[in-house]
């Protein structure tokens, strides 16, 4: 499911930003445009966003499974995916 949601926001994301003017008077004009101009552009703007939440929940999860199957033990595997979550997260 992570590397799913991984995916999604990638390819997502990617769409997107071929529409998207990142300059702050036509910011908003750039949204409305994928919203209502682009095929399916609202589809991907919710996609993207409900996606990078489902992602983080996958990450709780995941790291929920390792304390509870005490892969905390572990301390190099687990400092390794505590700096890889820190980044993430960044």
């Amino acid at each position: 499911l992570l590397s799913l949601c991984l995916i999604l926001q990638i390819i997502t994301g990617l769409i997107l930003a071929m529409h998207y003017t990142a300059n702050t008077e036509l910011a908003f004009s750039s949204i409305m445009h994928i919203c209502r101009d682009v095929n399916n552009g609202w589809l991907m703007r919710n996609l993207h966003a409900n996606g990078a939440s489902m992602f983080f929940i996958c990450i709780y999860a995941h790291i929920g499974r390792g304390i509870y199957y005490g892969s905390y033990l572990y301390k190099e595997t687990w400092n390794v995916g505590v700096i890889l979550f820190a980044l993430t997260a960044a």
